[in-house]
């Protein structure tokens, strides 16, 4: 692109700007100029803050607190930009790419004006002037060779925001289609969360599975004998393994090249520098090619996207899945119980709701199976099974208590419909049993590897994972209809609900350990047997937890018929209620 060119467009994207900021009013213009000037001065302060804290501070401390130091500000770095891409997915741009095609100009220029504009953030100027400055601390309370170390910072920061600038353009080019807009998001939320908790799982499971039990559990003994002095030194190596982390990984080259540059080695710095410049050139390149791609309709299935291919013979049209059927079913709650699982699966609101719930039971619950696994007794092993089965039902207490909630004004068609309203009831409890049955299995599998828990409480505790079911799904059957409150779309919020209703949403939460406590009377008989030698406990769990199977299922039975007569009396009060748009 030729300079005048450039120019010429600068000046475009200033004069627009400036009309948007008349056009807004003064009072906004001052406080965008405002804003600005803060964070130059917050820039400027980091700046000089860094560079006083690496020339009097960080270059007395030893090679490997410099390590340490900087893995932390990389990391906290990353942390809070990786918060700002899933917090604001979209291709930001500050000269429209798509109104440049026509014109005989280079895009590469306009590409790297949206590239650098679109960096100018809180997080760039809070992180950068400080890392910039610490390097040049560095520079001057520990020597010349230091210096090597700010294209290093400089490679990483560029290496991070290219290859972001391109995932958030393909991320971009993923929600084109608005059915996976919601999805994509869910996504991305839940695997950054995975992703962080990562390290502290690391830290408390697989750390102290690699220590001796005695010297996790056992406390100190007065007689132990005292560390002697030669030992001191080796508390400061640092582990082969994490040094070959910072060789491999990108993102942790400035730490390890602090620690050589430190120690005296130039050569990790400058191929780190020279890898990161390298690895952000790539991934530039990629963002660039997929920005043209995008807007030449080539990535979006447009117009220009393949050549049209010859129609396909016509071929005898597959079932949907809502066509199939459900044997032993009757139809009605069949075809209903079809609708309401797809339904489910393809709600956003349901993915993170479930997502959330088995992260939390495999980061809260197994830091602590896992890390006290060789101290859990075979008589507690049948509670933990069924507590990871009951526990997941807490996650989905929202959706069996307010079926439909959901609906919204699709409650309509049940209304409207002629099949009696117990199938209704029965085709939207067998909606949620496949996603029960699936997430019950993962979370049995977990536990068993965990704890070591034997086949036979495993298989207790399926049967108890069937009569929790049923237990629910009469409770939820009977909130749904007396209680229902309208969810919002895309989300578990409900809407402004009466005070009663909100009562009665939080009492059903706080009941519900009292709801499922039934389901650990199996566990607590064989446990009590056990104790009294009458008979071993996991036979007598087994048994129990069939008999109570089979009860709960007879129960359920029983009361979808009145159940099914108390929806029809309150069908039109229900529906006012989800269908209703309150602001």
């Amino acid at each position: 692109m030729r300079w005048a060119q450039l120019r010429t467009i600068l000046w475009l994207r200033w004069r627009l700007t400036r009309n948007q900021w008349s056009r807004r009013g003064g009072l906004d213009a001052a406080i965008t100029m405002l804003a600005v000037a803060l964070g130059g001065a917050v820039g400027v302060l980091g700046g000089l803050g860094g560079l006083a804290a690496g020339a009097l501070a960080l270059a007395k401390t030893p090679p490997e607190a410099m390590l340490g130091v900087w893995d932390a500000i990389v990391l906290a770095f990353l942390f809070f930009w990786m918060i700002g891409i899933v917090s604001d997915i979209q291709r930001s741009e500050t000269v429209d790419v798509g109104r440049m095609l026509h014109l005989p100009i280079s895009l590469k220029g306009i590409f790297l004006i949206n590239y650098l504009v679109s960096h100018f953030n809180l997080i760039i100027i809070l992180f950068v002037p400080g890392m910039v400055g610490l390097a040049l601390g560095l520079t001057l309370g520990k020597g010349v060779s230091m210096i090597w170390l700010l294209p290093l910072v400089l490679g990483c920061i560029f290496m991070i925001t290219a290859w972001t600038y391109y995932l958030r353009g393909w991320l971009v080019t993923l929600m084109v289609n608005k059915r996976r807009r919601r999805a994509v998001i869910a996504g991305i939320t839940m695997t950054f969360i995975l992703v962080c908790q990562l390290p502290n799982l690391f830290m408390h499971v697989v750390h102290d599975r690699d220590r001796p039990r005695s010297e996790v559990n056992a406390p100190p003994r007065p007689d132990a004998p005292t560390t002697t002095e030669p030992e001191a030194p080796n508390k400061r190596e640092i582990p082969q393994m994490i040094l070959l982390a910072h060789k491999v990984v990108p993102f942790l080259w400035v730490g390890n090249g602090a620690l050589s540059l430190a120690q005296g080695n130039l050569w990790p710095a400058v191929l780190g520098a020279a890898g990161a410049f390298g690895l952000g050139a790539l991934g530039l390149g990629r963002a660039y090619r997929a920005t043209v791609r995008f807007y030449q309709g080539l990535a979006t299935g447009g117009r220009t996207a393949r050549r049209r291919k010859r129609p396909k013979p016509v071929v005898a049209r597959r079932s949907h899945f809502v066509e199939k059927t459900v044997p032993g079913v009757p139809p009605e709650a069949g075809a209903l119980a079809l609708a309401s699982l797809r339904s489910l699966t393809r709600a956003t609101e349901v993915k993170m709701a479930l997502a959330t719930n088995f992260i939390m039971l495999l980061f809260f619950g197994g830091m602590v199976l896992f890390k006290r696994s060789a101290s859990v007794s075979d008589g507690i092993k049948p509670f933990i099974a069924a507590g990871a089965v009951t526990f997941m039902f807490f996650g989905m207490s929202t959706l069996m208590f307010n079926q439909f909630g959901f609906d919204r004004a699709g409650f309509r068609t049940f209304v409207l419909s002629p099949a009696p309203r117990e199938r209704i009831l029965l085709g939207k409890n067998l909606g949620i049993l496949p996603i029960v049955v699936g997430t019950g299995s993962i979370l049995l599998v977990l536990a068993r590897w965990a704890v070591g828990i034997p086949w036979l409480v495993v298989l207790a505790a399926s049967l108890q994972l069937g009569s929790a079911f049923f237990l629910l799904s009469m409770v939820g059957n009977l909130m749904s209809v007396l209680v229902p409150y309208r969810i919002a779309p895309g989300s578990l919020k409900p809407t402004k609900v009466p005070a009663v209703t909100t009562l009665c949403i939080v009492l059903s939460h706080m009941l519900f350990p009292t709801a499922v406590a039934p389901i650990f009377l199996p566990a607590l008989s064989g446990l009590l047997c056990a104790q009294a030698r009458w008979l071993p406990a996991a036979p007598v769990n087994v048994v129990l937890s069939a008999a109570m199977l089979v009860l709960l299922a007879f129960l359920y039975r029983l009361t979808l018929p009145g159940l099914g007569r108390l929806l029809q009396r309150r069908e039109t009060k229900v529906l006012d209620v989800v269908t209703q748009e309150i602001e």
